[in-house]
């Protein structure tokens, strides 16, 4: 009798055919802050963190600006800047740990402006990160969290300093081209993240990009696939020279409108999943419930111009 159920079992597992892996689950957030020194937090950012627990995703990223610094006169103190970082997480990172959901982190431009006059806001948030590098496969870790390069499921994830316009710093360049050429082979999948984008995206930022053909040349040579990035203040999701770029809504103050737009873009949590074929598909979920999808139709078809322009690819609600 054994036997004969044993084998049924056996016959039910080879029609069903083999297996498919879960996609890999990714929550993306940005541009959490207030205004300069702010060490509160809004509904959106509390009730964003809240829906990206419940929803589970294996890892969650922040594409920067989740302290409010960069203050020209008077400059922020070293004690305004260890408050902002506690305050960031108390509401964020430490209940993200709680749920045992790792978070990746790169600089924006109010949490470590790369420009002169901001070397001790680096200096702090080098401190506030210093003992959260997330538990995932290292790849090169040593500058985290400025930069950083790990590895999941055989998606290689890297984490740029890109917090002023214009080209990265050669540095960072020498170093991106390192590990895309190393371990982009050894990988299915290559996910870019950093602040600034390569391209303008919102009303007001149009110059508020990295704007660097080389970058983007090196992206397309090495295979990149998705590409996310913040500090624009609206989402959007298109794809340019085979790579997909997705830019976040911020889900603290300041949402903007997308180039071209009349409507102000929402206040966003990204979900991308990521399946074992590559495929990569988006969607956006906005405040105050983040239980339903942005609709297909909420982003224009094109978005931009010259070697630049997006082409929308963006999942939505059906």
């Amino acid at each position: 009798m054994r036997g004969t159920v044993r084998l049924a079992l056996l016959l039910l597992l080879w029609l069903a055919g083999p297996g498919q892996a879960e996609p890999l689950k990714i929550a993306v957030i940005s541009d959490l802050n207030g205004s300069y020194g702010s060490t509160d937090y809004g509904a959106a950012v509390t009730g964003g963190v809240a829906a990206i627990i419940a929803r589970r995703p294996d890892l969650v990223i922040s594409t920067g600006d989740m302290v409010a610094g960069q203050r020209g006169s008077p400059k922020l103190t070293e004690g305004e800047l260890a408050a902002m970082w506690a305050s960031f997480h108390a509401a964020v990172s430490d209940p993200l740990a709680q749920a045992g959901l790792p978070l990746l982190v790169t600089p924006g431009n109010h949490d470590a402006s790369a420009y002169p006059g901001f070397e001790a806001e680096r200096v702090a948030f080098a401190a506030a990160w210093s003992g959260r590098v997330p538990d995932l496969t290292a790849i090169d870790i040593k500058d985290w969290p400025f930069r950083s390069a790990v590895s999941l499921r055989g998606v290689l994830l890297v984490g740029m300093d890109a917090t002023r316009s214009g080209p990265l710093a050669e540095a960072d360049m020498d170093w991106l081209r390192r590990i895309l050429a190393d371990e982009g082979p050894r990988h299915d999948s290559v996910v870019l993240y950093g602040h600034l984008p390569l391209m303008p995206i919102s009303q007001g930022r149009e110059g508020d990009v990295l704007a660097d053909p080389a970058l983007f040349d090196l992206a397309k040579a090495a295979g990149v696939d998705l590409w996310l990035s913040g500090h624009q203040h609206a989402f959007y999701s298109g794809t340019a020279g085979g790579i997909l770029f997705v830019a976040q809504g911020a889900l603290g103050n300041g949402p903007r409108k997308l180039i071209g737009q009349g409507e102000t873009s929402p206040q966003t949590v990204t979900w991308i999943e990521i399946g074992d074929d590559g495929t990569v598909t988006v969607s956006a979920y906005p405040a105050p419930d983040f239980e339903e999808a942005l609709p297909h139709d909420h982003l224009p078809p094109s978005l931009g111009s010259g070697p630049f322009k997006l082409a929308r690819q963006f999942a939505g609600a059906d």
